[in-house]
């Protein structure tokens, strides 16, 4: 592995490394990582325009499938602008606090376009039209996970304004796959606000370790073909508590 920079920011600390191995892979490969050590980012150095990590191509399968005419989007957490830079037709809005994410992506992952607006996801969302978005993604990391006040009840609900009748709100997380509290209570917060929703896992070797979840909220049946989901599977999860602003949970 060769480290290429490290960069510490007000809220990261940044590494961007180069490898000719990645989760078993031979090649070359630059990714972004931040100091909790999980991966924010990856790109194939020899075929640029592949996408290498599961999770995005199963959130762009998530999007192409159920909005086939998908024009509107609204991103939380940037890294290296895998997901949007896959709509580049799109109108898409990316809220990223982080100003030193931003320009590391664009001095070492080739990010070109002007889609982020630099500070707090939440409250650059309460700033959207109602009923404007296809879609509401949240990929936001921080050392302690998934920032809290984007996943309670209250931000659910913003986000629900926000969508259109056929909107879908979509979530990329770490947890486990048994016995997490966490996750459990985001699902359960989750359903307290749309009619559908799914929770799907990526499956690991080990039955205990952090793995990425995706969770997904909508008003409508929420559709996909499991072969384009790039491994992850559905999964089923016991009830969990309600999440809500300023550390108040309801139990349910």
């Amino acid at each position: 592995m060769h480290l290429v920079t490290r960069e510490v920011s007000e809220y990261n600390e940044i590494s961007v490394y180069e490898t000719t191995e990645l989760y078993g892979e031979m090649g070359k490969f630059r990714c972004l990582q931040f100091a909790d050590g999980a991966i924010q980012g990856a790109v194939d150095l020899k075929h640029a325009s592949r996408i290498i990590l599961e999770y995005p191509r199963a959130i762009i399968h998530i999007l192409t499938h159920n909005h086939p005419y998908l024009q509107k989007g609204f991103l939380i957490g940037h890294g290296i602008g895998t997901i949007v830079g896959h709509f580049p037709d799109k109108r898409f809005t990316v809220a990223e606090i982080d100003a030193q994410v931003v320009e590391v992506s664009r001095r070492y992952f080739n990010y070109r376009s002007d889609h982020v607006l630099i500070g707090d996801g939440r409250e650059l969302l309460e700033k959207e039209a109602a009923n404007a978005l296809d879609a509401v993604i949240v990929d936001a990391f921080s050392a302690k996970g998934t920032p809290p006040h984007l996943v309670t009840k209250p931000f659910f609900e913003l986000a629900k304004e926000k969508l259109n009748v056929r909107g879908t709100m979509i979530m990329n997380l770490m947890g486990r796959p048994r016995n997490d509290k966490r996750i459990a209570a985001i699902l359960t917060t989750l359903k307290a606000v749309f009619t559908e929703t799914k929770a799907l896992m990526l499956p690991g070797a080990e039955t205990s370790g952090l793995r990425n979840i995706i969770l997904i909220g909508s008003g409508r049946p929420i559709e996909f073909d499991m072969r384009q989901m790039a491994g992850f599977v559905e999964m089923e999860w016991e009830q969990g508590h309600l999440l809500l602003d300023r550390s108040t949970e309801q139990h349910c």
